[in-house]
């Protein structure tokens, strides 16, 4: 019945139906049938229709400044959100995970913000996970699939963890030849993470080591100094020692065996539906991480002539 009413204060504000539907760019007969139904829903007469006149009733006037301000606010706040999720320019917010934005996905930031230069960036670094909903972010990215159900995501790509040691700690201990040998290595570890869910390359076979670690910590960064300082053993993400291994800071140990996938997701409110500017944004990263993480792991790792 809303729409109907939207329609009768259209007629109202057209001054006539012919007017209104001339302007709708709807059938005259459709607009008859409509107010007709309206009328009959109401169970009174809301316009005097003749000829030669537009004359509202007592019950049309009464209706008409009852709900007049409410469609034309309605109709003004949907034209701004339509011009709104179509703009390419304004306000753009964007939580990310600290490191890997700071690190190996620092370029692409850089790269949106002069290919979209009238969109004013806003992005909020932070390792642990800020509520999109309270930060009124527009999307978000994010490292591994997300549990919560009022969120929508996509998968972006994906970054391989490996093990990693300096050139002076091997030197040092000894390189391990096996999975069995890591117990006698300081091995480092994050403390979200107590098992390593190994694989092997060339044969797909998995195993799950338990270390018993040396030094744990909450954050990467501080993990993959350690092993550059030559504390240890860790398992950690490409991105976090690729340049590393490039410049010869560490080596990949044990090179057939990989950890796990760590997926990169685009994440956003459901309910929400994605401006142009997000919608740009996610895509922007879809294609910069498909093109600069596949294979990042042979690129780096070839510098050793490991692989």
């Amino acid at each position: 019945m809303f729409d109907d009413i939207v329609l009768f204060i259209h007629i109202v504000q057209s001054q006539g139906l012919a007017a209104a539907a001339q302007k709708l760019n709807i059938p005259a007969a459709t607009i008859t049938r409509r107010l007709q139904k309206l009328e009959r829903s109401l169970g009174c007469q809301l316009i005097h229709r003749s000829a030669r006149k537009f004359v509202l009733t007592q019950e049309g006037e009464a209706y008409y400044h009852a709900y007049a301000e409410l469609v034309d606010q309605l109709e003004s706040t949907q034209r701004n959100l339509s011009s709104e999720m179509l703009e390419m320019s304004g306000k753009l917010k964007v939580l990310a995970p600290t490191n890997i934005s700071i690190g190996m996905l620092q370029p692409m930031w850089s790269s949106f913000i002069k290919t979209y230069p009238d969109i004013q960036l806003e992005v909020s670094l932070n390792n642990s996970f800020e509520d999109l909903l309270p930060s009124q972010a527009d999307i978000a990215l994010r490292i591994g699939p997300q549990q919560d159900s009022i969120l929508y995501q996509k998968r972006l790509g994906s970054l391989k963890t490996v093990m990693v040691a300096s050139p002076e700690y091997l030197e040092e201990k000894g390189e391990p030849k096996t999975l069995e040998e890591l117990p006698l290595h300081n091995l480092i570890g994050s403390q979200t993470v107590s098992v390593w869910h190994l694989s092997d390359d060339r044969s797909d076979v998995k195993k799950d080591v338990r270390p018993r670690f040396k030094t744990v910590s909450n954050d990467i960064k501080f993990i993959s100094q350690l092993v550059c300082d030559g504390i240890g053993i860790s398992l950690l993400p490409i991105s976090e020692v690729q340049t590393h291994i490039q410049k010869g800071e560490l080596r990949h140990v044990l090179p057939n065996w990989v950890g796990p996938n760590r997926d990169l997701f685009a994440v956003w409110p459901t309910g929400r539906l994605l401006n142009a500017k997000a919608k740009c944004l996610r895509d922007f990263m879809q294609s910069y991480i498909e093109l600069n993480l596949k294979g990042l792991t042979t690129d780096a790792l070839q510098t050793q002539n490991l692989l």
